[in-house]
């Protein structure tokens, strides 16, 4: 079935599905989520939340909206009715729209009428890991007024608590826990929205940032302040915790409070490290294209073969390419890009590319030519059977394989091409597929040879003190 996804209604809500599309791509956001509370079964659904998010255990809630900030010329008045109006009521629709998730999950829908419903299946909910966003507008003018400059977002401080935002002697543009007993909201504003999207363009570079934020912010006893949600993000990018991971790591001193202030983000994008590291990403965005190119075929319905069918089995697998973050991206893609460079259109090529870490899987990239005598029909059938034949023997070779995706198309550069994805998991390997990955290794070669080299690539290309590894067999 076809699914007709939504642009959003306000200009805010198409500026918002647009930066979620470029970082979680079209196939797990989707703009305008309605439940089917009607009134007896009589005219549209009632809208749950501006936009919607799942991709694995992780759920993000976002409440887009637009409130003007008055201006009667009490500041602190006009604050605690902004607030009210553009923090508070956002976050109070984000809760109910997480309460009716868990307890409705199947009476959820795409379009007002009820007619589509959200295609993408939610995790099991004691395991789902939920994110609250309120994106809010109409303040960064005020804002930067009221500090005498600065980049208009709003300022940081994880000690005001619920009401302390509006009532008694409020702090104007200072957000801290929205509403604490019941999980932490995160507030983005017309500046660090564009600045965080535009950063963690990833799904997983951005749920692995909310998380470690709501665990620094809201969950230990340590005091935040911070100029901007910018800075905040350019603190986390400076540092890597114990497992080489970008994280809040506090310094050594043993402190209870941590203060930053303006201007951690402006000196990281002006450094060396963060230019070289855009452009070394450029390549990357190759893989975020196929990606789509199959999530389109999803959305469309309009794949070439489909088993077993179903948006939400097409999605597992997809899944598994969009799971990588950009640095690994960026490793795969040039992967990916070489073979075919380096192919012409009359030859074979294979690469198994093995896990960055416990738990990624295995990719296998393969370049298939076009036989004499076979129609597009039978060279797409000889194309997917070989790739499968090819994760049998990928998991024979490599025994810890659990997840085996398979990846093939054309070989050749500028030719009419068709991709194929395909995936194995190794935890059902049977007596059966290991006689025949046998068969295949023995009888007709495949990984018979296997020349195995390393490569590496660094986050920040030119600094050299961390780096990510990665394994390539080629047959």
């Amino acid at each position: 079935m076809k699914i007709e996804r939504s642009d959003g209604i306000t200009p805010s809500e198409k500026y918002l599905k647009k930066f979620c599309d470029r970082a979680f791509l079209s196939l797990w956001g989707y703009s305008g989520i309605y439940r089917d509370q009607k009134q007896g079964e009589k005219g549209d659904g009632k809208e749950l939340c501006d936009l919607l998010v799942v991709f694995e255990n992780h759920t993000i809630i976002f409440s887009d909206k637009y409130i003007e900030f008055p201006n009667s010329g009490n500041i602190q008045l006009d604050w605690s009715r902004w607030y009210r109006r553009a923090v508070r009521d956002s976050a109070k629709q984000i809760f109910g729209a997480e309460r009716w998730i868990k307890s409705f999950p199947n009476r959820l829908f795409i379009d007002r009428e009820c007619t589509q419903s959200f295609p993408i299946e939610f995790p099991d909910f004691t395991k789902a890991i939920f994110h609250r966003i309120v994106i809010t507008h109409g303040v960064a003018e005020k804002c930067r007024k009221y500090f005498n400059g600065g980049t208009g977002s709003l300022f940081l401080d994880n000690s005001i608590l619920g009401n302390a935002h509006f009532q008694g002697n409020p702090q104007p543009f200072v957000i801290g826990q929205v509403e604490p007993d019941k999980g932490y909201v995160h507030i983005f504003d017309d500046t660090t929205l564009d600045i965080v999207l535009g950063k963690l363009d990833t799904v997983i570079d951005f749920v692995e940032y909310l998380s470690k934020k709501e665990n620094f912010f809201a969950n230990s006893n340590i005091g935040v302040i911070a100029a901007g949600e910018e800075d905040l993000l350019a603190y986390y990018y400076r540092n890597l915790n114990a497992n080489g991971k970008h994280d809040f790591v506090l310094p050594k001193e043993n402190l209870n409070f941590i203060s930053l202030e303006e201007g951690f983000w402006e000196n990281f994008v002006q450094s060396n490290q963060f230019k070289a590291q855009l452009e070394a990403d450029r390549v990357s965005y190759s893989w975020d294209a196929l990606i789509e190119t199959f999530n389109k075929n999803i959305l469309e319905d309009t794949q070439h073969y489909a088993y077993p069918k179903g948006i939400g089995n097409q999605e597992k697998t997809v899944r598994f390419l969009a799971r990588e973050p950009r640095t690994q991206r960026r490793l795969l893609a040039k992967s990916l890009l070489e073979l075919l460079e380096n192919t012409p259109k009359d030859n074979f090529a294979l690469r198994v590319a093995s896990p960055f870490a416990d738990g990624d899987p295995y990719f296998i990239f393969m370049l298939f030519p076009h036989y004499e005598g076979l129609d597009q029909e039978e060279y797409r059938t000889l194309r997917r059977n070989v790739l499968y034949s090819y994760c049998l023997v990928t998991k024979l070779k490599f025994p810890d394989a659990e997840d085996i995706v398979g990846f093939a198309t054309d070989s050749g550069t500028g030719v009419l091409r068709s991709e194929d994805l395909i995936y194995y998991d190794g935890r059902n390997w049977t007596d059966e597929d290991k006689e025949n990955a046998e068969y295949f290794s023995n009888e007709h070669g495949l990984l018979k040879t296997v020349r195995e080299f390393r490569t590496r690539e660094y986050e920040f290309p030119i600094k050299k003190s961390k780096k990510r590894k990665r394994h390539h067999s080629k047959n």
